[in-house]
């Protein structure tokens, strides 16, 4: 370390020393650990304050100099966390282009607090510079007391260190907004930090900042992880199809006899386990219903397929892909690492958008509910369309989209239940150039702006919170956008769907969902059933065969899987069963579906059958003992549930269970819920 001839003193104008000094020790002093000065203290500073004073005996008044490392020391970091540096780059640059003009520096320090590489506005590089924002300064706690990447680096967690968190008088004029990053093995390696100098405002308008960078720092995290295990096999699940082998999934790196030699952050909350070690040296089948080699058998046939599996401790759900196993001699990476790549990987969806009749079948309901969408098409009328997961509420939207005369608008989707809660704000209503700390220079239009002419589809809105919810009733009755920061009114042309799975009425009457916008918005409601409850079961699964069939030769069926499908209750709906017969098809000899291609779950199901379809379906006897369990935990909840009329609240209380373990409940045992839309 070498001591640089930088000049700070008067890098914050108008700081002055000993008033925050004198707040520092105050607060400090309580010993009850309750923040001082009428609450203007957060906890996370409070014991950071503390920190500092008593264990580092720094002076928060006192103008020390800042540690710049030499080069030397500068070169032989870089070659140490060469990967690092090259992936946080990319990212950094592209985060920079989100926050370009907001007066922000992008930061990567190490675990030392040392600032590895910068992206900063040429024109503001004097101003950071005589704050000691510059590359190769140390901003350890240690140093320079409570500040974004030291604080950060100490608590590993996502924080924000706003101007007068600062133990530092001499910083009071920055605010920082930092992210951790680990390693594979959960280890902090680096911090991510968005810091500005005299940024103004208050700490909540840092929120926005703090969110973009968490959501980088995830980022290089994963595909970090991807780069540094790109010679094994990578195993990649979510408890959505939708997410599988995106930024949200969890990934075990797995070696060629089905350990799992390394596991990320997302794989053990999505798994609930405590530490990445109860994962790490397990085999795919301590962990899954399946073995290693039966994953190897779906890879080798050259598809990449996205099938279900089930963790054995739980039970639960989830989907995966596998990637990889065979590259290893090839000497290439197994999985492109770069990350915006990774963001926007491309998906294996089912080819083209289907037709409202496509979509009807020959079902009663849903050819009600053809008509009534036909009837509709051409006009503002509001629509709301429930229905179960996974029962096709965007791909019915969408079909009534393109049935209308603004077929040829864009169709827009947002899914309300994926955005962050403090973004959503922006990403719908989008914001002016300089709206808040972080924003873009020349803004950004919103998905209602950019919907307009066209049809806006507001998916699971029941997530939507309560303070967006009040802006969009707005938006709805004026058909106008005022964007974030911006005192000019955009006129627009709205068309709004929404879906749910979510009793909106229920959420109205406990005032988690606006009363006077589920009016608005009530225009005509659309019930889908559960695929287990359509008539039309057996049509939709051969029409199902056909759309994923690919290649010259049909694919055809055996009679006793058909019968297997037809009885079981599909609980995940028209999305499982098309992710179930899409692995069929690519695991499947000579192209034909037999029993054994069936997934693990349809293959051992034998319980009631829950619609007309599967009636007279016999059940296997050698599974009679988890019929009678799962058969008698179903009409218990069912007739709980008809006691109280659908009342969910009061089946919860009754059972001793919360909301959402009763839900979970309920779709376990496929439960159509549809029924109570509309009830208490």
């Amino acid at each position: 370390m070498t001591e640089t001839n930088v000049t700070v003193r008067d890098a914050i104008p108008g700081a002055s020393a000993m008033p925050h000094a004198d707040l520092v020790e105050r607060v400090a002093a309580n010993e009850s650990g309750i923040p001082a000065v009428d609450g203007q203290v957060v906890p996370l500073v409070d014991v950071s304050w503390r920190r500092c004073l008593n264990d580092f005996k720094l002076d928060p008044a006192r103008d020390y100099e800042p540690t710049v490392l030499d080069q030397q020391r500068l070169r032989e970091l870089h070659a140490e966390h060469d990967d690092l540096v090259q992936i946080a780059g990319a990212e950094m640059d592209s985060l920079y282009e989100q926050i370009a003009g907001s007066g922000y520096a992008l930061l990567l320090a190490d675990t030392a607090g040392v600032i590895l590489c910068e992206k900063i506005d040429p024109t503001l590089k004097r101003l950071f510079l005589r704050a000691g924002l510059v590359v190769g300064a140390e901003w350890s706690e240690r140093r320079e007391g409570t500040n974004g990447i030291g604080t950060c680096a100490a608590e590993a967690r996502p924080i924000t260190i706003h101007e007068a968190d600062h133990f530092r008088a001499r910083h009071v004029g920055l605010s920082c907004s930092a992210a951790p990053i680990h390693d594979s093995r959960g280890r902090l390696i680096a911090v991510l930090d968005a810091s500005c100098v005299n940024s103004g405002g208050t700490r909540e308008s840092q929120m926005h900042t703090v969110a973009l960078v968490n959501s980088s720092a995830r980022l290089i995290e994963k595909c970090l992880f991807l780069r540094r295990h790109r010679t094994d096999a990578m195993l990649r699940f979510h408890h959505r199809p939708e997410f599988v082998d995106l930024l949200h999934d969890g990934a075990f790196a797995v070696a060629a006899d089905g350990t799992i030699v390394a596991a990320d952050t997302t794989s053990t909350k999505l798994l609930g386990a405590a530490d990445r070690s109860d994962l790490v040296g397990c085999s795919i089948a301590e962990i899954f219903d399946t073995t290693y080699d039966e994953l190897l058998t779906i890879a080798g046939t050259g598809r990449r397929a996205v099938w279900e599996l089930r963790d054995n401790r739980y039970g639960r759900r989830y989907y995966a892909s596998l990637a990889g196993a065979g590259d290893r001699g090839h000497g290439g990476p197994a999985i492109t690492v770069t990350p915006r790549a990774l963001a926007r990987a491309p998906r294996d969806e089912a080819r083209g958008a289907m037709t409202l009749a496509d979509l009807a079948g020959t079902d009663p309901v849903m050819l009600r509910n053809l008509r009534n969408a036909r009837r509709i098409a051409d006009s503002n009328v509001s629509v709301v369309i429930f229905g179960p997961t996974g029962s096709g509420k965007e791909a019915f939207a969408k079909a009534l989209h393109l049935a209308s005369g603004r077929a040829k608008q864009p169709f827009v989707a947002v899914n309300c239940a994926a955005i962050p809660e403090t973004l959503i704000e922006s990403e719908l209503f989008g914001y002016s150039g300089g709206a808040f700390t972080g924003a873009k220079k020349e803004g950004m239009r919103g998905r209602v702006a950019q919907s307009s002419g066209g049809t806006l589809f507001l998916d699971e809105i029941g997530d939507m919170p309560l303070h967006a919810q009040t802006r969009l009733l707005r938006v709805l009755e004026e058909m106008e956008v005022t964007p974030l920061g911006s005192e000019t009114a955009i006129k627009v042309n709205l068309r709004v769907m929404c879906a749910s799975h979510r009793n909106l009425r229920e959420m109205m009457n406990h005032g988690e969902f606006r009363e006077d916008l589920y009016y608005r918005l009530n225009g005509i409601c659309m019930e889908l059933p559960p695929l287990c409850e359509r008539a039309d079961k057996e049509s939709l699964i051969q029409d199902c065969i056909a759309r994923e069939s690919t290649g010259p030769q049909p694919v055809s069926i055996e009679a006793s899987a058909l019968k297997r499908l037809l009885a079981y209750p599909w609980p995940g709906n028209i999305r499982e069963l098309r992710n179930a017969i899409r692995t069929a098809i690519t695991i499947c000899d000579n192209r034909v579906i037999r029993f054994c291609d069936l997934p693990l779950d349809v293959r051992r199901y034998a319980a009631p059958s829950c619609g007309p379809a599967q009636a007279g379906h016999a059940r296997p006897p050698d599974a009679l003992p988890s019929i009678s369990l799962a058969s008698a935990e179903r009409q218990a909840l069912i007739q709980v549930i008809e006691q109280h009329h659908w009342n969910m609240t009061l089946v919860a209380a009754h059972l001793k269970i919360s909301r959402n373990t009763l839900y979970r409940k309920i779709k376990r045992h496929a439960i159509p819920i549809a029924r109570s839309a509309g009830e208490n």
